[in-house]
């Protein structure tokens, strides 16, 4: 009987040594110039746990500006430091991302309303200059945002929206940050085209963050729903789809590059994990 339940334990053993290796085996999806599966980690203190948007003020990586999806507060931590300092700039609310362009502060919530406030007022612990701009897009839910200091546009792009068929295309909004916010055109994402490359977009196609490379110029759109990474060019054609590794990416929820084209990915904790952000490097080749 003992012999029986050695080798039993034995062959249990075999199969679980040859299902690692398998999974050991299967290489990670990437997109170029990138490696998804060797990153830098910065764990979040507990008040960012849900952070839901990331940014770098000029693409300058020694400060890291945060929200998270339930206060209205803008966070600021070096990178790798846990300690944070905020600034409360409004009331509670589902606030999903943020950017920051002609040395202004825009945060965007959920339902598309978007809050503006100076950039040098970050050192001030209650916020009263906040401007706050409602229904200027369709109605729907957005999460993704990125603004561009070389145009003074900013990019909002739509995850759930009436007007959209997302089994088809995704719509996105340009709006010029001068002293007001002025509409600049829309653009908008083909969902055939990522399934081309992916079959995890079956059910439509949901982004939650967005970033243009100021390395290459593309466009990184991250959905947490997908579990899924597209890359477009400057004019929107989709030319990657990666399938994001789950255990990895838990939640992701925001993106951002530095100067260096170094890609940063903020991800919400749950019960297991704490919300980090993910360095990785950019490489040329």
């Amino acid at each position: 009987m003992k012999k029986i339940i050695h080798l039993m334990i034995g062959l249990l053993a075999m199969v679980l040594v040859l299902a690692a290796c398998k999974a050991s085996g299967q290489k990670e999806q990437s997109p170029k110039n990138y490696n998804l599966s060797l990153p830098s980690k910065f764990l979040m203190p507990e008040s960012l746990f849900e952070i839901s948007g990331i940014a770098f003020y000029k693409n300058n990586p020694d400060t890291v500006y945060a929200i998270q999806d339930e206060e209205g507060k803008f966070f600021r931590l070096a990178w790798g430091v846990k300690k944070q300092y905020h600034s409360k700039f409004g009331k509670k609310g589902d606030y999903e991302d943020v950017t920051i362009v002609n040395d202004k502060v825009v945060v965007l919530k959920s339902n598309g309303s978007l809050y503006i406030f100076p950039f040098a007022d970050r050192f001030v612990e209650d916020i009263d200059s906040t401007r706050e701009w409602k229904k200027i897009l369709p109605e729907g839910e957005y999460e993704g945002m990125y603004g561009d200091d070389s145009t003074d546009n900013i990019y909002i792009i739509c995850k759930n929206c009436a007007g959209d068929d997302k089994k088809q295309a995704v719509t996105g909004y340009i709006y010029h940050m001068g002293d007001s916010l002025a509409p600049a055109g829309n653009f908008s994402i083909d969902v055939d085209q990522i399934k081309a490359l992916t079959g995890k977009v079956k059910r439509g196609f949901r982004p939650s963050a967005l970033a243009k490379n100021p390395v290459n110029g593309y466009w990184y759109i991250i959905s947490a729903v997908n579990k899924l990474m597209v890359v477009t060019d400057s004019n929107w054609k989709v030319i990657e789809s990666v399938e994001l590794n789950g255990n990895r990416f838990n939640q992701p929820e925001g993106i951002a590059f530095d100067k260096s084209g170094n890609l940063y990915i903020s991800n919400e904790g749950d019960d297991l994990t704490q919300g980090n952000i993910l360095k990785f490097t950019w490489s040329a080749k």
